[in-house]
């Protein structure tokens, strides 16, 4: 669809111009498909509109027309032109005064209130999605396309309320296989259109119900690019959001009173209760479907588990190796006990220096055993501060499928799939730690590797889940620090 679109008509009594994408069409056209927007009036110029269900920015005069919802669930806009001897002629004008009353609605549906208030005072209303009930945590935005599932259950998530930027949410549906973790830690999810009916073979229910399920509160009919700007200017902040009836006064005092996810361990709330063995590969796609048997393995890795997803633990099994998953409260030599021979730093939630305070001792013990060890984002994070460095809160992070990384060595780019809110400082790397990987929106430091031992981590996501497999040979760099020190 065109980002602008620009048309005119001349007025006739009862005529009205249709806009559907990127076309103005007239009644009398045999077009199968309801008309998105319907312009009634003489001489209007409508500049800056977005198609697909967006809200509408341009001129002044544009602004001034809102949609309402109808039966359809569709929205009509009407503007009465003064400025024509017809315009008496014309219907009354339709305003909504509010942007939230812009999201369209499935039809045939009775949305329950919800409402969305941010620590700053913000305030967004909608309807409600999923389970009802209130949660407060910090609310960021995620710009994937696809996966919406799996970003939902990614245990890195825990503390976090997600806005999903892309409208088109639940129309793949959901089911058992798309997971990261049994259950899913986000606190809620924030739409902008309704929940999309799903449309795929691989579905098993309906999203909504899948949320209901889960526990998981949301809210659709948000104007989310607001939000997002909002976020992206003022920072990730945090907020309460509300499905049911709630005192907004109520919602606002309890965003303003939560504390942040600085200072927060939240691995403790993901990680695994024990250690287990890992023998699941990466899915099939050759046509019989489901995870495949990993190959045969050459090595033996231990994953501490920070809030490890599934693919992470999918693609070192099928690289080969025997994975024993172990709590991230295991100290060194528990970890060593394994005999590993390599050991690999998940991902998670939460403040890396929070749960450094017990990680940090281990991954230490593990350095000075001179084992290959790999840290993917949590990992990462509290590997650079095991080694010397530092680490500082981002104003709103990374969270997509779509951000371009430069591989410093090669000056090869690829495009990575990201989840993290912190950050390690560049420019606090000790001596003998040098940057391997740099983000190309912002510059910060998205890889590094220790020069004397076999030792490297990145920031972003090279299993992916959802995303681009660009970085997957990060696990066959791990295999082959492997094949060296065996």
């Amino acid at each position: 669809a065109l980002r602008y679109l620009e048309f005119h008509h001349s007025y006739a009594p009862g005529a009205s111009t249709f806009c559907f994408a990127s076309v103005a069409i007239a009644p009398d056209f045999a077009i199968p498909v309801k008309p998105r927007l319907t312009i009634i009036g003489a001489g209007v110029q409508a500049e800056g509109m977005r198609s697909g269900g967006d809200y509408l920015t341009g001129s002044a005069r544009l602004r001034s027309l809102r949609r309402v919802a109808l039966g359809g669930g569709f929205a009509r806009l009407s503007c009465r032109d003064q400025t024509n001897p017809m315009a008496k002629n014309q219907p009354p004008a339709h305003t909504a005064h509010n942007m939230d009353q812009t999201a369209m609605s499935n039809p045939g549906k009775t949305p329950g209130l919800a409402a969305l208030a941010l620590a700053d005072g913000s305030l967004f209303r909608g309807q409600g999605i999923g389970a009802e009930g209130m949660v407060v945590g910090e609310v960021c935005f995620n710009t994937a396309l696809t996966g919406y599932q799996e970003i939902l259950t990614d245990p890195s998530y825990a503390g976090q309320i997600i806005t999903f930027t892309f409208p088109h949410i639940g129309n793949v549906g959901a089911n058992d296989a798309d997971i990261e973790s049994v259950d899913p830690a986000a606190r809620g999810l924030i739409l902008r259109a309704d929940i999309t009916d799903p449309s795929n073979y691989r579905s098993l229910e309906h999203l909504d119900g899948w949320l209901k399920q889960h526990g998981l509160v949301g809210i659709s009919g948000v104007d989310t690019r607001r939000l997002t700007r909002h976020l992206r200017t003022h920072g990730a902040q945090a907020g309460a959001l509300c499905h049911g009836a709630v005192e907004v006064s109520e919602l606002a005092a309890k965003a303003a009173a939560w504390p942040g996810l600085e200072g927060m361990d939240l691995a403790k709330d993901v990680t695994c209760g024990q250690s287990y063995d890992w023998e699941e590969g990466v899915w099939d796609f050759s046509g019989t479907g489901g995870y495949a048997a990993p190959p045969a393995a050459r090595h033996h890795v231990v994953a501490v588990d920070y809030g490890a997803k599934r693919n992470i633990l999918r693609s070192l099994a099928a690289h080969g190796c025997r994975v024993t998953v172990v709590p991230a409260s295991a100290n060194g030599a528990e970890i060593l006990a394994h005999k590993p021979d390599g050991v690999f730093l998940s991902n998670g939630p939460g403040d890396p220096v929070a749960t450094g305070e017990y990680a940090i001792p281990a991954i230490r013990t593990l350095l000075e055993a001179g084992l290959p060890i790999f840290g993917i984002c949590l990992g990462h994070q509290m590997l650079a501060l095991a080694l010397g460095a530092k680490t500082k809160k981002m104003l709103f992070g990374h969270r997509g499928a779509n951000h371009p990384v430069k591989e410093l060595k090669t000056g090869k780019v690829e495009i990575t799939s990201q989840n993290h809110g912190f950050e390690v400082l560049a420019e606090s790397l000790p001596e003998g730690v040098n940057a391997t990987h740099v983000s190309l929106f912002d510059g910060t430091l998205e890889g590094l590797e220790v020069t004397d031992k076999p030792v490297f981590s990145v920031q972003h996501h090279p299993e992916a889940s959802p995303g681009p497999q660009d970085s997957q040979y990060l696990f066959e760099r791990f295999v082959a620090l492997m094949d060296s020190y065996a």
